[in-house]
C-alpha cells in the first residue's frame, strides 16, 4: 500500500521516526509584494499604450473657450481634464481633473497634463483645482494655482 496509513508505527528498535512537521505558513500570498509591483507596472504600461485622447468642445456651457480632454480605454472613459483656453491672451487654465481609481499612480495625469501642452503650444497654463492630489500634480508639472473665480475677459459671454 502506498501513503502515510502504510507506514509501520513501530518498529522492532522502537517507535518509528516521524518526519518533523513544517513550520507554520505565511498568512497571505507567498509573493504578495512582487505581484503588486508587477501589477502596478501593467498598469503604467497600459496608462501609456492603450489610452487615446479626445478633445472635445462643451456645447451649451459657460464660456466659449471650455474644452475637455477625455482618456479613453477600450470605448471607456477612465479620466478627464476640463479646461479652457484664451489664444487672444494666450492662456489657459485647467478646471477639472478626474482620473478613474485604477489609474491612480500611474502617471496619466502627467501624461494628460503633458498632453495639453504639446496640444495647445505658447499657452501659459495655470489651474483652479485646489485638492491635495492635484497640487501635488501641479507643482511637479510648474503649474501655478489661480482663484476659483479667474476667467479671461476675453472668454466671457459679453465678448462673444
Amino acid at each position: 500500500m502506498h501513503g502515510p496509513h502504510a507506514r509501520p508505527t513501530s518498529t522492532a528498535f522502537g517507535a518509528a521516526p516521524t518526519a518533523p512537521t513544517p513550520p507554520p505558513r505565511q498568512v497571505g500570498p507567498k509573493h504578495s509584494r512582487r505581484a503588486s509591483i508587477a501589477a502596478r507596472l501593467r498598469r503604467r504600461l497600459l496608462a501609456y499604450r492603450a489610452i487615446a485622447f479626445l478633445s472635445t468642445h462643451i456645447p451649451d456651457h459657460s464660456g466659449p473657450g471650455e474644452e475637455c480632454l477625455l482618456l479613453v480605454h477600450v470605448r471607456q472613459v477612465v479620466g478627464r481634464v476640463q479646461y479652457q483656453i484664451c489664444t487672444d491672451c494666450a492662456r489657459g487654465i485647467i478646471t477639472g481633473l478626474v482620473i478613474d481609481e485604477r489609474f491612480h499612480s500611474t502617471g496619466l495625469a502627467n501624461r494628460a497634463l503633458s498632453h495639453l501642452r504639446s496640444r495647445h503650444p505658447g499657452l501659459a497654463w495655470s489651474s483652479t483645482l485646489n485638492m491635495r492630489t492635484t497640487r501635488n500634480l501641479l507643482s511637479r508639472m510648474s503649474i501655478p494655482t489661480v482663484p476659483a473665480d479667474t476667467h479671461c475677459p476675453h472668454a466671457s459671454p459679453a465678448a462673444a
